[in-house]
């Protein structure tokens, strides 16, 4: 959107003041970002009342509820749904006070106005899958790929311009091209963006857990420029939540999957997501999702209290834990999880690991190794010991841990 918009001459400000149009993007997933977003809305609807603005809301948020909004919140000058950056920048300079129709998640534009050390690039989005938690195919739409071609293009222009992690994300990667190439085509992908020029890597998010294979598996572990990170949002460890979730592969058979990353590369990052306090969930059942997490020994972990979301199935299961268990649940689980990501981050003292530093902290470098996806998991904290180019690739000697961090000096 930025980079549409400065194309056609528009100038970004930094400063609300200096603002003639606000652009609100939105999140309609969860509950509390939800929250959140509508709070962004209302504090902008106040500013607006002393200043003379546009005032625009765009996303998943208007696309689920763009009645009750419009409704509830008339000061909003537009409200535009889940559409290509292009539609809503012509929107936007027409000063079209709504345009909502069927979601365009995929599109061609691969302007962008990135010029930080690393970039998501989107493949694909909207969603087929039936877990019985999730909303997201509901305001998404069904899963629709991008081409080889526009995502190169993408990649292309941000490696041209300094960027060095290139993070691939959409609802479900394991999926992508399989509308647009009749099967899945993932490890095509990677395959023409690892022979791409220019110095950076590639990481590959949501990896769903009952899709990836021993192709994908291969072709992350043996491309150079992918990074041995895998993303695979399990979500439970017992085979009865599973199931009422909507997943299909057992605790069991997502334990060999593990194994079988480990076995091929024993230094691989895998990371999870879990939802605790799902209905139905019972005191047994968390403790085979604990037992499951002590034998996976996943390298890093997000965990999330169960949010119902009106429309999807588990929203009608009347079993609901009750939100002070929820918390406790959740509470334990990252207390594991950062035992165990301790150690299993020390196997890393004393060896060599090659660090994009992409800031400085006081005496300090910062960066982050194949372990670390940006925002979500740790970072390398390098001693300063001389002046280097940020960003940029370097090999750093590990001196220690924490919880979920490394520190090391350059060599």
């Amino acid at each position: 959107m930025e980079g549409i918009l400065k194309s056609r001459g528009h100038e970004i400000v930094k400063n609300v003041d200096e603002a003639q149009v606000v652009i609100i993007d939105t999140c309609g997933f969860i509950e509390s970002a939800k929250r959140e977003s509508i709070e962004e809305i209302l504090d902008f609807v106040n500013y607006k009342k002393k200043h003379d603005l546009f005032l625009c809301v765009k996303g998943c948020l208007v696309q689920r509820y763009y009645d009750q909004l419009r409704s509830e919140i008339p000061e909003v000058d537009a409200w535009y749904g889940v559409l290509a950056p292009s539609q809503i920048a012509d929107a936007i300079e027409k000063k079209e006070p709504f345009l909502v129709t069927q979601p365009e998640t995929v599109y061609s534009d691969t302007v962008r106005n990135c010029k930080g050390s690393f970039a998501y690039v989107k493949i694909a989005d909207g969603c087929n899958r039936s877990c019985t938690f999730c909303a997201i195919p509901s305001f998404k739409g069904d899963f629709k790929s991008r081409s080889f071609q526009t995502i190169e293009m993408e990649v292309r222009n941000l490696v041209q311009n300094g960027v060095k992690e290139i993070i691939l994300v959409a609802q479900d990667t394991t999926a992508y091209g399989i509308d647009l190439y009749q099967k899945p085509s993932l490890d095509l992908l990677l395959e023409r963006l690892n022979v791409m020029d220019g110095q950076f890597k590639i990481r590959v998010l949501y990896l769903h857990p009952d899709h990836i294979d021993e192709k994908i598996i291969k072709t992350i572990l043996s491309l150079e420029k992918v990074v041995p990170y895998f993303d695979i949002p399990v979500q439970h460890g017992s085979d009865k939540i599973l199931k009422k979730m909507g997943r299909y592969r057992t605790s069991r058979e997502l334990l060999d999957l593990i194994e079988q990353i480990r076995d091929i590369n024993p230094d691989s990052a895998i990371r999870t997501s879990i939802i605790v306090g799902f209905p139905g969930e019972t005191d047994e059942d968390f403790e085979e999702l604990i037992c499951f997490l002590k034998k996976a020994r996943f390298d890093r972990l997000g965990a999330f209290i169960y949010s119902e979301e009106e429309g999807t199935m588990a929203s009608l299961i009347e079993e609901k834990v009750p939100t002070h268990v929820a918390q406790e649940r959740y509470e334990e689980v990252l207390l594991l999880q950062s035992q165990i990501s301790y150690e299993r981050l020390e196997r890393f003292v004393g060896r060599n690991l090659i660090t994009l530093i992409e800031g400085r902290r006081k005496n300090k470098y910062i960066g982050r190794s194949h372990l670390d996806s940006p925002e979500i998991d740790g970072n390398v904290f390098v001693e300063k010991t001389r002046k280097i180019s940020v960003p940029g690739y370097y090999k750093v000697h590990i001196t220690n841990v924490s919880e979920y961090d490394l520190e090391g000096i350059l060599l």
